[in-house]
């Protein structure tokens, strides 16, 4: 006989959290939001931790290079999309992890004869205006000269005028040797008043440049994600069935950590999936799997080695899979129930397996909630997709921007993988829609809104850490009236799309 659950599944639109004690330090400017993304032992650090609990959905209207880029400024994470060719995937992550480092490597390189036309083209082309002149035209060639906006102007220069022409040759150059450290070039670049500092070896050929950009921009994010070589964390989604292929590819394009994208994580393809990548790599790669929405779903995962475990199936805005397979579970009951488990695997074991809320977020304090619950993170799609760093276009409609965004389960996107149940390579039915989403601007402005809101509703929990919000939490379930009750009601509403109203 089947098993019937004797309570309903809710979602996080049925909770509200009740104030707690608030002392006179729990500011929002005292919470941190900090908070582990893969698996560690008591006693032990985690190896990967955020600076926000918020990563985007491994989606193609959403986890592009820009988003990657965008969202480690911010101190989350963005898995590039796995519904792609393999180079085209590794070639995202590896622009993400070169953008901004405190050494970066030289990927705009000129040889002597070239010509003025083809710095124009690189630079069209990479979107660098400093360019390093190398024997071989490679970025670790020795060092010739520097071609920077400044040595040239276009109006007035022929495209055919070689290189050598007005470069700024190795010996009026100023660069650091091989070995100096990163605060001793940033020391350089500001006694010096350099826009780019060159690296060089003890036999002149180019390591690596350091950027005053690149320091600016660390002070203008101070919760900007890192890796040990002072790069952009980025995550990147696999599947159950070229991830043979798909994983080395990831890892040596430097991939910080790989989650399985799959509707249901339940599966002996993601445990096949989880033994190969042990196998091969122990524990140096990093890789969550899902998703699930229960316990049982959460302790098959972590036995087989996930790094981290996907909560929700159906919850998301364009998701679909609940109304065409009956399949799925109200995204709150499904956190709070794998929760539970996480936390007696780690009351077993001794290993902490974090836990990520996918989908169901419909409101920025639906995080909050989802924190409250147990979720240590949240993945996002809709949210992510609505902001200048997607991938997709933005169209006007009836007088207003809009930002296509569609599901990996549509006829569109045709992620079959995603779906792969071991039958036929192809998308048998729908899963996902369609649609358009309000265009909301710059995602730092955005996420600077929905962080403050998080905060500031941990304050009025008393909590400053997302450990202590789930300890000090008091949630409770709220009837239809009480929603209706929490917007603004019974009112006129003013017009407020002015300057001073909402965005």
């Amino acid at each position: 006989m089947a098993f019937f659950f004797s309570e309903p599944s809710r979602t996080f639109s049925e909770y509200l959290l009740v104030p707690g004690y608030s002392s006179a330090d729990c500011i929002p400017a005292n919470v941190s939001l900090k908070t582990p993304v893969v698996k560690f032992r008591k006693g032990e650090e985690c190896p990967l931790t955020m600076n926000v609990p918020m990563v985007s959905a491994v989606m193609q209207a959403v986890s592009g290079e820009q988003m990657g880029i965008g969202l480690a400024k911010e101190g989350g994470i963005a898995f590039i999309y796995v519904s792609q060719s393999i180079e085209s995937q590794a070639e995202m992550v590896r622009k993400v992890k070169n953008h901004k480092a405190g050494f970066v490597f030289s990927d705009s390189n000129l040889r002597l004869t070239d010509t003025l036309a083809d710095v124009l083209n690189l630079k069209e082309r990479t979107g660098h205006s400093t360019m390093a002149v190398t024997d071989d035209g490679t970025g670790t060639g020795k060092l010739l000269g520097l071609v920077a906006s400044r040595d040239y102007r276009v109006s007035r220069m022929d495209p055919g005028t070689p290189v050598a022409e007005f470069m700024t040759p190795f010996d009026k150059l100023i660069y650091a040797p091989e070995g100096t450290s990163l605060k001793e070039a940033n020391d350089i670049i500001w006694d010096r008043k350099l826009n780019a500092l060159p690296i060089v070896s003890r036999d002149g050929h180019l390591v690596s440049f350091v950027f005053r950009k690149d320091y600016d921009s660390h002070k203008g994010n101070p919760l900007e994600l890192l890796d040990s070589q002072k790069r952009y964390v980025v995550g990147a989604g696999i599947n159950t069935r070229d991830y043979a292929e798909r994983v080395p590819a990831l890892v040596e394009a430097g991939a910080d950590v790989l989650v399985i994208d799959s509707s249901e994580g339940y599966s002996e393809w993601q445990a096949r999936t989880l033994a190969w990548i042990r196998e091969r790599y122990g524990d140096t790669v990093k890789a969550g799997a899902g998703n699930v929405v229960d316990g049982e779903g959460f302790r098959f995962l972590a036995n087989a080695g996930a790094d981290f475990v996907k909560i929700g199936i159906g919850g998301g805005s364009i998701c679909i899979t609940r109304e065409t397979k009956g399949i799925g579970r109200g995204q709150a009951t499904a956190v709070i129930d794998v929760a539970a488990e996480r936390d007696r695997y780690f009351e077993e074991t001794g290993v902490y397996v974090p836990i990520c809320a996918d989908g169901g977020i419909v409101q920025d304090y639906h995080i909050t909630l989802a924190l409250a619950m147990g979720a240590d993170f949240c993945m996002l799609g809709r949210y992510f997709s609505r902001f200048d760093e997607s991938p997709t276009s933005k169209i006007l409609i009836g007088g207003s921007y809009m930002k296509e965004y569609w599901g990996e389960g549509s006829a569109r996107a045709r992620n079959w993988q995603r779906y792969d149940l071991g039958g036929a390579s192809k998308l048998s039915f729908e899963e996902g829609v369609d649609s358009y989403v309000p265009y909301a601007g710059a995602l730092s402005d955005g996420m600077a809104t929905t962080l403050s809101k998080i905060r500031s509703t941990m304050c009025n929990c008393g909590a400053l850490t997302i450990p202590e919000l789930r300890e000090k939490a008091k949630l409770t379930l709220v009837s239809s009236v009480s929603i209706v009750e929490g917007g603004a009601h019974d009112v006129l509403l003013k017009d407020t799309s002015g300057p001073a109203g909402r965005s």
